[in-house]
């Protein structure tokens, strides 16, 4: 049976509110040598240049690999090429790579912290961004770049880390998600006019953005952070490239 407060399609999506599931049981309801959709899934589709998460499926002492995730109308996990399918109505054991979602939730979170204490400090928007588990860029709209400001700004961050903030995720009517202040730090609105519910992520004291990904419950978890270059990408626009570490 779907349980969750949000769906995609027909598939109910656990990550959205357990952020630490990694293994849960669910349904076929449809699936094909490239796509298969469950009516219940943890798997993170990617966004907010978060990438999709991967994993198996285990079903009658056989395994599918899945190499990512997409939405469509339908939330679709992608087979491994070759790999066996459970057709339609099989019951499945699911399980996400958990070092690789773990690292990107750090990192996803990461960027957060970063987005904070530049906007904080600097108060730059954001203009991009994307991750790899424990390496990542945000670019901002700075047009001068102060004195020590890569070393300012990584020690920033990780006093932000070692003061162990909560990081809360709650989802918002629309009008009261955009009633907080600065909560689009994007150049653009990212979030489309159609989504009615706006999720909500909260480094409490330091940033709180409109957010669809997954993230670690403290700074702390995030673990330190490295600001390995600074980059000039012209127009007055910057770009952090960071590293996470234990």
């Amino acid at each position: 049976m779907s349980t969750g407060t949000h769906h995609h399609g027909r598939t109910a999506r656990l990550e959205l509110d357990d952020q630490s599931l990694r293994d849960w049981d669910a349904i076929v309801l449809d699936a094909g040598p490239e796509r298969i959709i469950l009516d219940r899934s943890a798997f993170y589709p990617g966004g907010g240049g978060q990438p999709p998460d991967r994993g198996v499926l285990l079903w009658q002492g056989v395994q599918t690999r899945i190499a990512g995730v997409r939405k469509s109308d339908e939330l679709e996990l992608i087979p491994v090429e070759g790999d066996p399918v459970p057709p339609a109505g099989t019951g499945v054991r699911c399980a996400v790579e958990d070092d690789r979602r773990s690292a990107l939730m750090r990192t996803h979170s990461g960027l957060h912290l970063l987005c904070g204490v530049v906007f904080r400090d600097y108060g730059c928007l954001v203009t991009g961004g994307n991750m790899e588990p424990l390496s990542a860029r945000m670019d901002f709209d700075l047009r001068e770049v102060p004195p020590g400001f890569k070393q300012a700004v990584e020690d920033a961050c990780n006093q932000e880390v070692e003061a162990d903030r909560r990081i809360q995720v709650k989802s918002l009517p629309r009008a009261e998600a955009f009633e907080i202040p600065d909560i689009i730090r994007t150049a653009t609105n990212l979030v489309p006019p159609e989504v009615e519910d706006v999720r909500i992520v909260d480094i409490v004291g330091l940033d709180t953005q409109a957010d669809g990904g997954t993230h670690v419950a403290s700074t702390k978890q995030i673990g330190r952070i490295s600001v390995a270059k600074v980059e000039n990408k012209g127009r007055g626009f910057r770009r952090l490239r960071i590293k996470i570490s234990d």
